[in-house]
């Protein structure tokens, strides 16, 4: 009978040690799920990201959003956000004024808009990848385009 319980303890043992072991959880697992923030990502080499920092700043001040990415690439600069529960109804007002607020303060600059979350997925995915060194500027604006290609796609 002893054995028994032995045998018992022994595979409880097992089983919660190897529950535990896989405890580093990345951002893009969890981004459905929670607030990640993200930090503004620049694919380009030698771009400065305070613009980039600032583009965030002001979209994340909209009381709607709960969750916002910023990407600046060559030519576009990939804006993507989440939107609070009771604020789903108004998506498309929401966009537009986004959108209309970006044109207006930053008129120079070519923003895709999205409030997609596989598209925001994607978004905290290459910034996990930047953060690698093997990782270059080359593959993330291509990996960059595709996503906004996507975006466009999408719509």
């Amino acid at each position: 009978m002893k054995v028994i319980h032995y045998w018992i303890l022994f595979a409880c043992l097992l089983l919660l040690s190897s529950c535990s072991q896989n405890q580093q959880v990345k951002d893009s697992q969890l981004t459905l799920m929670k607030t990640t923030n993200p930090s503004p990502i620049v694919t380009v080499k030698n771009e400065s990201k305070s613009q980039v920092k600032e583009i965030e700043q002001d979209v994340s001040s909209f009381p709607e959003l709960y969750d916002v990415a910023v990407i600046k690439g060559k030519k576009d600069t990939l804006v993507v956000y989440k939107v609070k529960h009771l604020s789903r109804f108004r998506m498309k007002k929401i966009e537009k004024d986004i959108n209309n607020m970006l044109e207006e303060k930053y008129p120079n600059d070519n923003f895709t808009i999205s409030s997609d979350y596989k598209i925001f997925l994607e978004a905290v995915r290459l910034e996990e990848r930047m953060k690698s060194a093997k990782f270059s500027h080359q593959r993330a604006e291509k990996r960059f385009n595709d996503i906004v290609k996507m975006t466009k796609e999408m719509k």
